[in-house]
């Protein structure tokens, strides 16, 4: 690993990263919107950015100069794999310049037959100097990807594949899990709604902390207290 990413991971090290993404058709939809939740994130005191599509990482790097986390997320009918599914959605990302490209890592079918590990080594060919992050959903995923040479692991995708299913909260067990069989860098995001648990993530040996939802879904936010609100009305 160079020293400039040495010098990232350092600066990501025990931080928060805020993921500002929003799919077309939610409130929050379109580049510049995410340009300022990045801008605000920065404000906030966050290390880095995740952010998805070359529009948006485009817009999001003429107001920030925070290390982005870059996927490029992409849907096809018949497949489960939508973060970065294939090394030319990798590469519309990689073009525009991104400090770390992440990709699912699971074993799932992508897209034109492509598979992670050649995928990995077409990052690693073209674009030697970005950091690969692999995200998993089970200790077993993490297992499998680890010989490949990923640069860091994230739990991103635990409680959103049909093997990781009951998993309704952070997992801490599985960074605890991986934090025991690998010194990769491993990035909790996924199911964090509380600050509590960003810092419970860091104790389970989390490299960094990614939060999206709970910072920039301000209608899910409002839910929330929606909710709560509905729920003290009924027992009154």
């Amino acid at each position: 690993m160079n020293q400039v990413n040495k010098q990232i991971l350092e600066q990501l090290k025990h931080k928060l990263i805020v993921s500002c993404q929003a799919r077309v058709g939610w409130p929050m939809y379109g580049p510049e919107i995410m340009a300022a939740f990045a801008a605000a994130a920065k404000q906030g005191g966050a290390a880095g950015i995740r952010a998805t599509g070359a529009d948006n990482i485009l817009k999001i790097k003429e107001r920030v100069d925070l290390p982005i986390i870059g996927i490029n997320k992409q849907f096809y009918d018949g497949y489960d794999v939508y973060i970065t599914p294939s090394y030319e959605s990798a590469r519309e990302i990689l073009e525009i310049g991104v400090e770390i490209i992440a990709l699912d890592a699971t074993p799932r079918k992508r897209p034109g037959g492509e598979t992670v590990e050649y995928i990995l080594g077409q990052i690693r060919e073209h674009y030697p100097q970005v950091l690969v992050m692999g995200e998993i959903s089970t200790l077993e995923e993490a297992r499998a990807v680890l010989p490949l040479g990923f640069d860091i692991i994230s739990t991103t995708l635990s409680g959103y594949t049909e093997s990781s299913q009951d998993v309704k909260s952070v997992n801490l067990e599985l960074i605890r899990q991986i934090r025991g069989i690998t010194d990769t860098p491993i990035i909790a995001e996924g199911k964090i709604a509380r600050e509590e648990e960003a810092v419970e993530a860091m104790r389970a040996g989390a490299h960094a902390v990614v939060v999206g939802t709970s910072i920039t879904r301000p209608e899910i936010i409002t839910e929330r207290y929606v909710g709560a609100l509905r729920e003290f009305e009924a027992r009154l």
